[in-house]
Formats: structure tokens, C-alpha cells, sequence
């Protein structure tokens, strides 16, 4: 089972409104499709990312820079060819780009070993359980919505099946964005998880401000609350001052970005997100350290992928999706196959590898030429 040929597609897809956070703009749902083929003829049909600003870039990049180090090696190499990889890392470069486009080729390599075997990567990493609750993300900022927009913007993610919602803050004050999860949480009761996320928004003072006025309120994690520039030191910093835990890691492409957290002892949670990282093959590794440190799993969107390695591992927790009809066409139209969601969980399906399919129609509107 030897790599044989590869094709990339880059997507852009328009979103109608801007779906961003505290510190970024979201206008449209951006991803790479990667088919890696075998000389036995089996192709992979995965997708990884969102909102890239270099999609193009970044296909460009798997199939001209990547796939002439791996072409020949066999899919049961995938050590030796994550080492070769990642060794272009040294190279002055983007070394973010570079990860992500690493991750694609991982990604699709393990989806491979999936259907060779016929077992999905689920199975393939451990099979701890087949289903897995699922939040969905909200709480955006956008122009004229009230408070009370809130409150219906919670009970909708209710409604559409999901098990709680990871909610923006750090776009406001802490008193104002308290106010905004008082309503969310007042919408949905007590039983429906809230977690907040600050998209690394605020100082260390704001975020322990802003984690006090919301402690009643039965919030499930705070995550990345502080500024990029500092955010371990700080982040453990509000990890003392505070009874909410604490959950970050989206922002790191590599394990030794999640080992940082967690030596300054930062974080309950790590959400180390597959397509940012070098692929399943890092994200094991970042898993095994966080089993080994007691931290639990969480993961930053990528429901397609994430809920096969959450499903896994005893220390995996929710996976996340976009229940917002708008926000992401992929989750919504495109993944074809896509398990429902039914009363907080999704079933893991055990079709081989990620038993990803796509709709080819929206995919040749939207691609990158």
C-alpha cells in the first residue's frame, strides 16, 4: 500500500454575515480536500481547516512541496514520513502554513489506513466509545443583535440537538459580556453545558474580573482568556484566581506548544486542533501527554475528524460543530453523510477510515482556481 498520486482542492465559501470573535473576523468557510492515492488504487476523501487565509496556498503546498518526500513510502510509514515533513520546519518559512499543510497529508495517509484495514480511525486509535456529545459554537457579535438575541440564539443550538454551546466573549468589558451570558444561560437552564471562549481578548486582571462575575453561572470551561503575547504565564495566572476551568491549545501547531500549557500549568482542558497541528499523528502524541498529565481532550472544531479522536481515548470530551445554519456550509451541506445529532450526541459512524462523503457539485462551485 504504497502512496502512489495526490490531488488538493481548495474551497471558498461565502458567508453571508461575519461570524467572528473577540480578535478575528470570519467571512467565509475556507478548506483543503485531500484524495491521496495508493498503488492499490484506494483514494482518501478528507477535508481539514476553516476560514484560511491561504487554502490555495496550502494545496499548492501538499501537493508540490509535501507528497514528493512521502511518494513511494508506504501508508504504515506514517512516522518516518511525518519526520520527513516536519524536518522542512528548520527551513525559514511559515512554519503555521506549513503544519497545516502537513495535517492534510497526515490526515488523508490515516484515512487511508483506515479503508486498508476496514476500520475507522476511531478503531484504528483506541474505540473507546461510539458516540460523543457535541456543542455547537455561538454567541457571536454582530451589528444590532440585543441581549435578548441571545437567549434565542442559545435555545435554537437546544433545538437543534446539541448538548450545550461554547460561547464568545472578550469582544466586550467583562460586565457586559457577563451580562450576555447571564441571558444564555437564563434561555436554557442549568442542564445545557455553556462554556466561554475569549479568543485570547483579554488581560490577566480582565479575565479573573470577568470569570468572577460569571462563576454562578455553572460555566463548563474558560478558555484561551488571555492575550496571545503572554497567554501560558498569564492564563495560570487566572487558572489560580478562579473555580472555572481553564482550556486552551487551538493556537498551538505542534506538541510541544500543548506541553508549554501545560508545564506553566495553564489548563484543564487542551483542545489541540488536528488541521493546526501536524495531523492525527501529532494529535496522538498531544493526546497521550495530557492522559499522562490528567488533562482532559477537547478539540477546536473539525467535527469530521475530531469526533473520531475524542471517541478513542477515555480523556476525550466534546466534540464541536457549527449548529448555526449559516456559519458553516461544510457541516451543513457538503459532508453528505454527516451522523445526526440527536439529544446532545453524535454517533461515530465505524464506516473505514473517517468515512467521509462529500457533495462534488457545491465542491466545483467553490473551488480555488
Amino acid at each position: 500500500m504504497k502512496l502512489h498520486s495526490i490531488e488538493t482542492i481548495a474551497i471558498d465559501i461565502p458567508l453571508k454575515q461575519n461570524f467572528g470573535g473577540a480578535t478575528y473576523s470570519v467571512l467565509k468557510r475556507s478548506t483543503v480536500i485531500t484524495r491521496l492515492r495508493t498503488s492499490d488504487g484506494l483514494v482518501s476523501n478528507v477535508y481539514n481547516g476553516d476560514n484560511r487565509a491561504h487554502a490555495g496556498e496550502i494545496a499548492r503546498m501538499v501537493c508540490e512541496d509535501l507528497f514528493p518526500l512521502a511518494k513511494g513510502m508506504s501508508i504504515f510509514e506514517y512516522e518516518r514520513i511525518w519526520e520527513k515533513l516536519f524536518a522542512l520546519t528548520t527551513m525559514q518559512g511559515d512554519r503555521k502554513i506549513l503544519l497545516e499543510a502537513i495535517s492534510c497529508l497526515d490526515c488523508a495517509i490515516w484515512d487511508l489506513i483506515g479503508r486498508t484495514l476496514k476500520k475507522s480511525v476511531r478503531q484504528l486509535l483506541g474505540g473507546y466509545r461510539d458516540t460523543l456529545p457535541i456543542i455547537s459554537i455561538g454567541g457571536y457579535y454582530m451589528p444590532g443583535k440585543k441581549l435578548a438575541d441571545f437567549g434565542k440564539e442559545v435555545e435554537s443550538y437546544r433545538k437543534a440537538g446539541m448538548a450545550g454551546v461554547k460561547f464568545k466573549v472578550g469582544g466586550l468589558t467583562p460586565e457586559e459580556d457577563a451580562k450576555r451570558v447571564a441571558v444564555a444561560r437564563k434561555a436554557v437552564g442549568n442542564d445545557f453545558m455553556i462554556c466561554v471562549d475569549a479568543n485570547r481578548g483579554w488581560s490577566a486582571q480582565d479575565a479573573i474580573r470577568f470569570a468572577r462575575l460569571i462563576e454562578p453561572l455553572n460555566i463548563a470551561w474558560f478558555e484561551e482568556p488571555c492575550l496571545w503575547h503572554d497567554d501560558a504565564a498569564m492564563m495560570a495566572r487566572v487558572r489560580r484566581a478562579i473555580r472555572i476551568p481553564t482550556n486552551a491549545g487551538q493556537s498551538e501547531i505542534s506538541v510541544q506548544g500543548v506541553r508549554r500549557l501545560i508545564d506553566a500549568g495553564a489548563v484543564d482542558y487542551i483542545n489541540y486542533d488536528v488541521s493546526e497541528g501536524g495531523g492525527v499523528t501529532d494529535w496522538r502524541r498531544a493526546s497521550a501527554l495530557c492522559a499522562a498529565s490528567g488533562i482532559q481532550m477537547a478539540h477546536h472544531e473539525e467535527a469530521q475528524i475530531s469526533t473520531h479522536l475524542l471517541s478513542a481515548i477515555p480523556h476525550g470530551t466534546y466534540a464541536e460543530c457549527f449548529a448555526h445554519p449559516d456559519r458553516d456550509p461544510m457541516w451543513q451541506h457538503v459532508w453528505t453523510n454527516r451522523p445526526q445529532v440527536e439529544s446532545g450526541y453524535i454517533k461515530v459512524a465505524d464506516t473505514p477510515g473517517f468515512g467521509i462523503e462529500l457533495d462534488e457539485k457545491i465542491i466545483k462551485k467553490y473551488r480555488v482556481k
